[in-house]
C-alpha cells in the first residue's frame, strides 16, 4: 500500500514519510508510531500499558495527516487514532539516543585537587534541594565531593545517603565500620596501609557510590589517598594505546572469601561508557584472584597491568588529605581509586562509617531536580 495523506504525509508499506516543518521529510516505522501513541502510557504510573505483542497483524495506517503541530494516524482494524506531537517526532527523527541531562562531561583532576574539591554542608543539603543538585552535579563531573558538619550519630550517614538514593547493601551489610577489628575480614578493618583500590570488585556489579563518614580521627597517620582513575586512564590511553586496549577488553578475576561468604566476579580494569569515553576503573590488588588467563596472554597482559598500576601511584595523580571528624567523603566507586596510609592504632581513635548507593539512583535524582522527563 502506498498513498499520500494530507499535508504531504506519505503512507508506505511499513511506515510513514512525515514532513516535520523544517524542510525535512523523515521516515517513521508503523510499529514505533503505534507503540508510542500517547494513549499507550498510563497517566498516573507513566508506564506503557499498550501491549504490542497482542496485535495479531502488523500495524498499518489507513490515513495520516498533520494537524495543529501533531501527526494524526488512523489505524486499520481498530480505527484507533494516534496523535503524536511533531516536537516528539523531531527528537527521534535521526535515531539518536534520547538526550540525558545527567550525561555531563567528566572533568579529570590531579594531586592538587583537594583545595578545589566540591564542599557541601550537611545543613545546606538537608534544607535546600539546590544544594543537593549541585552536589550531584559535582559527583557526575568530578566523581568526588566532601560533605561537612555531619552529626556524630549512626543515622547521619544514612540520612545523607538517602538524599540521593537508597542504601545498597553489600556482603558486609547495609553499613560497615572502618576501624580496627579483632578478627578483620578486610584490610580496611586493620591499621595497616591500604593500597589504592576500588571497592568490592568481587561482586558481579560493584557498588556505585561510596560514603565514608568520619566519626573520629585522632590517630597518628592514616591519611586518605585518592586518585582520579579517569585522569590516569586518559593519560595511559595516549601513551600506551595497545596496552590500554588490553585493559579495556580483558576480564580478570576478583574474589573475597571468608567463613560465611565466597564472592567471585570478573571485571575489566578500565571501563568505557556507551560512547567509548573512559568512565572509570576497577582495580583492587587485595581482592584480585589468581589470573587464570592463558600464560602466553599473560606475557602481554601483566606488563600492561603493572604499567597502569605504577602510573596510578605517581605523585601527579595522588591526592592526600586527612579526613576529619564530622566530614563525609563521597565518591564514584567506578572511577575514584582510594586508599589509606598506615596509622598507629594505639595513638588514638579512628572510625569511619560507610555505605553505598547505586549510581543510577544518583543520576535519577539529578534528572528529577533538573525537571527532565518525558512527561514534564
Amino acid at each position: 500500500m502506498l498513498g499520500t495523506g494530507e499535508a504531504g504525509v506519505l503512507l508506505g508499506e511499513t511506515g510513514l514519510d512525515v514532513p516535520l516543518g523544517n524542510g525535512e521529510t523523515v521516515y517513521f516505522n508503523y510499529y514505533w508510531l503505534r507503540d508510542n501513541c500517547p494513549s499507550s502510557f498510563d497517566s498516573e504510573t507513566r508506564e506503557r500499558v499498550y501491549d504490542i505483542f497482542a496485535e495479531a497483524e502488523a500495524p498499518r495506517a489507513t490515513s495520516a495527516l498533520i494537524a495543529a503541530d501533531h501527526l494524526e494516524v488512523t489505524w486499520a482494524g481498530s480505527g484507533h487514532v494516534t496523535r503524536i506531537p511533531l516536537q516528539m517526532l523531531n527528537c527521534y527523527a535521526t535515531g539518536s539516543k534520547r538526550p540525558d541531562t545527567a550525561n555531563l562531561s567528566r572533568k579529570a583532576w590531579y594531586a592538587d585537587h583537594y583545595k578545589n574539591i566540591g564542599r557541601f554542608s550537611y545543613e545546606g543539603l538537608t534544607t535546600d534541594k539546590a544544594h543537593i543538585k549541585k552536589w550531584v552535579e559535582t559527583m557526575l563531573t568530578a566523581g568526588v565531593a566532601l560533605l561537612t558538619g555531619l552529626p556524630d550519630t549512626d543515622d547521619a550517614l544514612l540520612d545523607t545517603a538517602n538524599l540521593i538514593g537508597h542504601i545498597r547493601p553489600s556482603y558486609f551489610g547495609r553499613v560497615f565500620e572502618v576501624k580496627t577489628h579483632i578478627k578483620p575480614t578486610n584490610l580496611a578493618f586493620t591499621s595497616k596501609a591500604l593500597e589504592l583500590h576500588t571497592d568490592l570488585p568481587s561482586e558481579d556489579t560493584a557498588p556505585g557510590v561510596q560514603f565514608l563518614h568520619c566519626r573520629a580521627n585522632s590517630v597518628d597517620g592514616g591519611n586518605s589517598l585518592f586518585v582520579d582513575g579517569l585522569a590516569v586512564a586518559e593519560d595511559f590511553r595516549k601513551s600506551h594505546p595497545q596496552e590500554f586496549e588490553l585493559l579495556v577488553s580483558t576480564d580478570i578475576p576478583y574474589y573475597c572469601e571468608h567463613d560465611t561468604f565466597d564472592m567471585r566476579a570478573r571485571q575489566r580494569v578500565i571501563e568505557l561508557d556507551e560512547y567509548g569515553n573512559i568512565s572509570g576503573v576497577t582495580i583492587s590488588q587485595h581482592q584480585a584472584d589468581i589470573f587464570d588467563l592463558p600464560q602466553r596472554e599473560l606475557d602481554l597482559y601483566y606488563p600492561a597491568f603493572c604499567r597502569f598500576g605504577r602510573l596510578m601511584q605517581h605523585e601527579k595523580y595522588l591526592m592526600k588529605f586527612r579526613l576529619n571528624a564530622g566530614e563525609c567523603i563521597v565518591f564514584d566507586n567506578h572511577r575514584i581509586v582510594h586508599g589509606r596510609a598506615a596509622y598507629s592504632a594505639t595513638s588514638g581513635d579512628r572510625h569511619l562509617r560507610g555505605c553505598y548507593i547505586d549510581r543510577g539512583e544518583m543520576r535519577s535524582t539529578y534528572r528529577v531536580l533538573s525537571g527532565e522527563g518525558r512527561f514534564k
